[in-house]
């Protein structure tokens, strides 16, 4: 089945241009599936079976993964069997009976202004490592960019004359203004750190101090290194500060749509998760206000 699952892939990377995080997910999930249907001798993808596959959901969902783990495996395997049906592979599609477990949506974690603005304020100093970070961080703050799509900006994604940048994703590209503040930032960057930080041919926007592009985990250590700095309890992550930004634009009296635009969802149903905390906020402030024993401890 492996030659299959690499047909999958090759069709998600050629045809459906997905991103490259997604199709590292697919053949992650696949894999694993592959590997315990080989174990339990199944592998011909013809006598692949949904009892096969409920097996190995029961499985994972025994190991203790989360459900949005379990439903991402599924939403794979489902997508994989239909592409196999569609291009006449198979007959019947093994993966019709399989159900994503529901799964509870949490209210994200959010940081006040003042937060915010404590952890923009950590890299104060003029080391050149300072001046990038600053700059990171003010930029995922003012635009709400995905982790990913911060490190994967080029400099010519970014116009400081007009205050906004160029977004790339999944082949779809956004335009997002910012903030004076961060513009005085990323200019710092660019006259004094980044020149310094990397050869001249780096097309890469943030790089590490080798003047390598920039990794996922490497801006998730400098998020928590500034976190602590700044004595910030929460578990901040950089979807944290994207959640924040949404928030904060909503709270301001933003309005769905653009917000929606500006975080790249495809579906407004998402963004909405930022109106519906900003409702449940409220109602608590009103609470606390005017209930007589709200403050009574």
């Amino acid at each position: 089945m492996q030659q299959k699952i690499n047909e999958f892939v090759d069709y998600l990377t050629n045809v459906k241009r997905a991103s490259k995080n997604t199709i590292a997910s697919y053949r992650r999930d696949l894999m694993k599936l592959n590997n315990f249907l080989t174990d339990s001798g199944c592998t011909d993808i013809h006598e692949v079976t949904g009892t096969n596959l409920n097996s190995y959901i029961l499985m994972i969902e025994k190991r203790g993964l989360s459900t949005a783990t379990v439903s991402r495996n599924i939403a794979s395997i489902k997508a994989f069997f239909l592409y196999m049906l569609k291009q006449g592979v198979i007959s019947e599609d093994p993966s019709e009976s399989l159900k994503p477990p529901k799964i509870e949506k949490k209210a994200p974690v959010i940081l006040t202004i003042e937060e915010v603005n404590l952890l923009l304020e950590q890299p104060s100093g003029t080391s050149l490592k300072e001046i990038r970070d600053k700059a990171m961080l003010e930029v995922l703050y003012a635009t709400g960019i995905r982790v990913s799509e911060l490190i994967s900006l080029k400099v010519r994604d970014v116009n400081l004359p007009m205050n906004f940048l160029q977004c790339h994703d999944d082949n779809k590209e956004r335009v997002i203004p910012f903030t004076n503040e961060t513009k005085d930032a990323l200019e710092n960057y660019l006259q004094h750190a980044r020149e310094a930080m990397c050869n001249e041919n780096q097309e890469y926007l943030f790089t590490n101090c080798q003047g390598a592009p920039m990794t996922r985990q490497g801006f998730w250590k400098i998020i928590k290194y500034y976190s602590a700095k700044a004595g910030i309890k929460k578990d901040i992550t950089p979807h944290t500060i994207r959640h924040s930004f949404a928030m904060h634009l909503v709270n301001n009296g933003a309005d769905l749509k653009s917000v929606q635009e500006m975080l790249g969802h495809s579906d407004i149903s998402t963004t909405q998760i930022y109106l519906k905390n900003n409702a449940n906020m409220k109602l608590k402030e009103v609470y606390e206000k005017a209930h007589p024993r709200a403050h009574v401890s």
